[in-house]
């Protein structure tokens, strides 16, 4: 290849280009298409095998037409609603009545009156499944609700509440790119001041997201996987984030081949070099988090199981984007990349030397030190409490469906509206009803009647479907609030007590309660497969069993002392009475599998420096050499999960927090000190049982020479005599009584 023509080894190199600049112009439009094939229907991502699942399609049994029903509450500005007001709102009412998305007629007896008499409250059968159309059809409902003089109205409900979620997520596609790449442009700006090479990592990242927004468009618009507006933004940080991660490692090593003047390379070597030496740290990082996501297809949540695939996709795109389009665009710019800078040996890493000289003084102490801070951070990690998040937490901002929510539970049964559904059998009907009734926390139980006029008992015939009825329980709590869970509980517990009734117990409650149950099994189940996939991938990479076990524990700390410091943040700072139980589990993916990243990148250099100058020289030409960057990426990926508080929801907010916090911990605590002292303090025991364990690590001749160099310490003289100081000072090894200086070292001060 070198001693082919300039034009021919640039051929290549083009074409490779070119190819991407032409997916992200062919492909880019499905990202932003994505939201089109999204659902937000949180009933599409009930647990499969839940009583409320099973209850619910029973349930559509009963319904000639489903429906989606939105809750209207007017409240009195002044004392007590009239009789005049009530007839106001009843007219509001009908005059929806066969406009677009409304199912059924309301009539005089739509519209109910508190028992305190400030409120009035109806409901408005919607039909299911209206996509886009629903948040103008909840406004037309809100507008005409509005006509009612004296009064302030209100619209909630399930339908409402879906319609918060299509806001929020609507149009995230554009504005969580344009902050996401916006706030990466400007970090690689100010810390590589270079202005030619960070135009060119975005471009081959949002090269890699338009290619895996196309497959993920495809694979939701075949059904293959449900995707909604919280697995689109993910989607969307996660290539960011990971393709600007890759691009640094690669960048960076591209600066050294063409700072190595001994090496003669033009720029398209200086490329193949910095690809041949980087390519390996990189696909061990893509596939530990890539593995780590497809763990989630053991999910038993819906919308886990989506975040699985597409996120794994995301992370290949970003990988084969890193590996050929960026190398292709490095070959072809060459030193350019850098303009104004120009690529130097040893580059900017003064401080980096200071931090690597102060772990290679007092290796012992500096892991003691940063564990027992993490240690006491993980301390407050079990206050963090994890349950559904209440309607009134959900979103960042007040809606209207909150309000509503607020003024249903001070003037009416809280459950008004959002009952608990029981199926039964329908010859012990009167058994449940009963035992329903004697259920603390139920405000009223009312069996499905079908239509006609009543009968004796003054009320109508239950309906009765395939020998099953269903029967309507409303809870004296706000459905979404801990309390109606924990009568859901209790519901379930005596119905099932009936015998013959083989009842079921469903509903929004029952929804929430079954999916934080379900969420607590993911975590007992994916988090140890999680853990081995690692722990499988590091010791491939590494090819030794010390320190792949301790990279996981660190990694583990670090997530623990993460959800500490959420507990204090969103208990004390925030006011959150919780968080979602997926919040756990989603950040300890990304944690576990990010924060592996970095020390991917750390440890396979420290690796490549250990095989030529022993694990102490190692430790610190790795953390030198690979410092910078890392911190970099580490930065890079934390302002782009940052990016998700761009969403209107506290769960988004919530995961933008932990895991922007936890890289940003792991960067600068795990990886730039914990995990090089703990390295440096076992010697070359680390690398057990590799032939880097067997051989004796003491530095080549003149090794101390370079040591010092890196140290920023002045180079003396080849027959100098070392002095102890100067081994302790630049890291140099000797041989002294067939030992290592480290373990002499360590001798020494014990």
């Amino acid at each position: 290849m070198q001693g082919l023509p300039r034009a021919v080894r640039r051929l290549p190199p083009v074409l490779i280009v070119l190819a991407w600049l032409a997916v992200g112009g062919a492909l880019g439009p499905y990202a932003g298409k994505l939201s089109q094939v999204s659902t937000n229907d949180q009933a599409a991502f009930l647990p499969q095998s839940a009583e409320s699942t099973r209850a619910l399609e029973e349930q559509k049994k009963f319904q000639q037409t489903e429906t989606f029903p939105a809750i209207v509450v007017w409240t009195a500005d002044r004392g007590r609603a009239t009789e005049a007001q009530r007839k106001q709102a009843v007219a509001a009412l009908t005059s929806l009545n066969g406009t677009p998305g409304v199912v059924g007629e309301a009539g005089d007896g739509s519209v109910l009156t508190s028992s305190d008499g400030r409120a009035l409250a109806g409901v408005v059968q919607l039909e299911p499944g209206l996509g886009d159309e629903l948040p103008p059809t909840v406004e037309r409902i809100t507008r005409a609700a509005e006509r009612v003089e004296g009064m302030t109205a209100r619209v909630g409900g399930p339908a409402a509440i879906q319609a918060g979620f299509a806001e929020a997520f609507a149009g995230i596609d554009g504005v969580l790119l344009g902050v996401a790449v916006g706030a990466v442009l400007l970090i690689l700006l100010l810390v590589y001041r270079s202005l030619l090479l960070p135009f060119v990592i975005i471009l081959g990242a949002v090269s890699a997201l338009a290619l895996a927004g196309a497959i993920a468009y495809a694979l939701a618009d075949r059904d293959v996987v449900r995707v909604d507006g919280q697995v689109q933004g993910i989607l969307f940080i996660l290539v960011i984030g990971a393709a600007t991660d890759y691009a640094l490692l690669l960048s960076a090593r591209f600066r050294e081949e063409l700072a190595d003047r001994t090496a003669h390379r033009d720029r398209v070597a200086a490329a193949a070099a910095a690809l041949r030496r980087s390519w390996a740290p990189i696909v061990a990082s893509a596939a530990t988090v890539a593995l780590g996501l497809l763990a989630l297809l053991l999910s038993d949540l819906t919308n886990n199981r989506a975040l699985g695939p597409v996120g794994a996709i995301g992370i290949g795109c970003a990988l084969l984007s890193a590996l050929t389009f960026l190398p292709g665009a490095l070959a072809l710019l060459g030193r350019a990349a850098y303009w104004p800078s120009k690529p130097k040996p040893g580059g900017r890493n003064a401080f980096w030397r200071k931090v690597a000289a102060v772990v290679d003084r007092a290796p012992r102490r500096v892991w003691l030190g940063t564990a027992l801070l993490l240690a006491a951070l993980a301390a407050f990690a079990p206050t963090l409490v994890v349950r559904s998040t209440p309607l009134t937490e959900t979103f960042v901002d007040d809606t209207s469906a909150v309000a509503a929510q607020r003024a249903l539970a001070e003037h009416f049964p809280a459950g008004f509206g959002n009952p608990a559904v029981v199926i039964a059998d329908a010859d012990r009907a009167d058994a449940v009803i009963a035992a329903a009734q004697r259920t603390p926390g139920v405000a009223a139980v009312t069996p499905l009647t079908r239509p006609g006029p009543p009968g004796p008992s003054g009320t109508g015939e239950p309906l009765v479907v395939d020998g099953r009825v269903r029967i309507d329980v409303t809870l004296r709590d706000e459905a979404d609030s801990a309390a109606a869970e924990r009568t859901v509980r209790l519901l379930r517990q005596r119905l099932h007590a009936v015998p013959g009734a083989d009842a079921l117990v469903g509903g929004y409650t029952a929804q929430r309660y079954d999916t934080q149950v379900t969420a607590d099994r993911d975590r007992r189940v994916i988090i140890p497969v999680v853990l081995a996939i690692v722990t499988v991938i590091l010791i491939a990479l590494l090819r030794s069993l010390p320190i792949p076990l301790l990279l996981v524990a660190t990694v583990v700390l670090n997530f623990l002392a993460t959800l500490g410091v959420a507990a204090l943040v969103f208990a004390h700072l925030l006011g959150l009475d919780g968080t979602e139980p997926a919040l756990v589990l989603y950040g300890f993916v990304f944690l576990v599998a990010l924060g592996v990243d970095y020390n991917i990148f750390l440890m396979s250099r420290v690796r490549e420096e250990t095989a030529a100058h022993g694990t102490r020289q190692g430790v610190r030409r790795g953390l030198t050499t690979t410092g910078g960057v890392i911190t970099s990426a580490g930065v890079v990926l934390a302002a782009t999960f940052t990016a998700l508080v761009v969403i209107p929801l506290t769960f988004m907010a919530q995961i933008a927090f932990i895991v922007a916090f936890g890289v940003l911990l792991d960067t600068l605590v795990v990886r730039s000190l914990l995990v090089p002292a703990l390295v440096g303090d076992l010697g070359r025991r680390a690398w057990w049982p590799s032939r880097l364990w067997r051989r004796a690590d003491r530095s080549p001749p003149g090794a101390h020479l370079a040591g010092a160099q890196l140290a920023g310490s002045k180079p003396v003289a080849h027959h100098a005599k070392p002095h102890r100081g100067l081994l302790r000072a630049t890291g140099a090894h000797a041989k002294v009584h067939g030992g290592d200086a480290h373990e002499v070292g360590r001798h020494r001060r014990r």
